[in-house]
């Protein structure tokens, strides 16, 4: 079975990824052929004999900035090899903002390559080969290879076959601008809280319209910017209606 989608990352510490390829769905997806995943060493891409990927930068300033050279090499080798350009991806605090739509978006590509660069960021001429610049946050990290963990974990939840059950998938939280309804097991009480009776009922369809309200007020109570930027369907402005007349029913 040809892979649904070929994941890339140029990285000085290739082994940080066995995070991901070790364990999990991401390593099952692996094992069944549905992604290919590479973790190549930038350092195999330099030609002095201390495998040097950081020099000082021009100019006055702290720290150290990331050769041109290894990314380029490995690049063009890339295409080279694949006859097709990969669409690269660079991890930086100046990028757009990840979320769901992005993550969905990346998923439908053949072939994807990360760099992840560390200290100062590589330097600037990089950037020109790549075809996105992506932010996993406001914050900063000591390196790329966390950020692009975070983004190919969740791209690859969005490819057919990685995650067993699809609906698992739709009812994640973002994957339709909500958030997720709360979730239970047994035992049915536990130091004096208890499950909601309805999900006891066997009502599928009560049960399904109780998650839905459970995903609208979770939504308007911890992020109301999801809520208010959300384009209702019909179906969910009828929960709505329901939210409300039950708060007032009593009024």
């Amino acid at each position: 079975m040809k892979p649904k989608i070929k994941i890339s990352v140029l990285t000085i510490f290739p082994e940080m990824f066995r995070t991901l390829t070790d364990f999990g769905v991401f390593k099952r997806a692996l094992d069944n052929g549905i992604i290919e995943f590479e973790a190549v060493n930038l350092r195999d891409y330099t030609h002095d004999r201390h495998k040097i990927t950081d020099i000082p930068g021009y100019g006055p300033g702290p720290g150290m900035v990331m050769k041109p050279e290894p990314f380029f090499e490995y690049y063009e080798e890339y295409e080279k090899k694949n006859n097709k350009k990969p669409y690269t991806v660079i991890l930086s605090p100046q990028g757009r903002p990840f979320n769901n739509e992005i993550s969905s978006e990346l998923s439908k590509k053949e072939d994807i390559l990360f760099f992840c660069g560390r200290y100062e960021g590589p330097d600037e001429r990089v950037y020109n080969i790549c075809d996105d610049e992506i932010s996993v946050g406001d914050f900063v990290v000591t390196g790329g290879e966390i950020p692009a963990m975070i983004i190919i974990d969740s791209l690859s939840r969005f490819i057919p076959g990685v995650v067993g059950d699809s609906e698992s998938v739709e009812n994640d939280s973002f994957f339709n601008g909500l958030l997720d309804y709360s979730v239970y097991t047994k035992p049915y009480e536990y130091k004096n809280y208890k499950v909601p009776d309805i999900l006891l009922s066997g009502n599928h369809k009560k049960i399904e319209s109780f998650r839905k309200k459970e995903s609208i007020i979770k939504t308007i109570l911890k992020r109301p910017d999801l809520f208010i930027k959300k384009d209702f369907s019909s179906e969910e402005k009828k929960e709505i209606v329901e939210i409300i007349r039950e708060m007032f029913k009593d009024a």
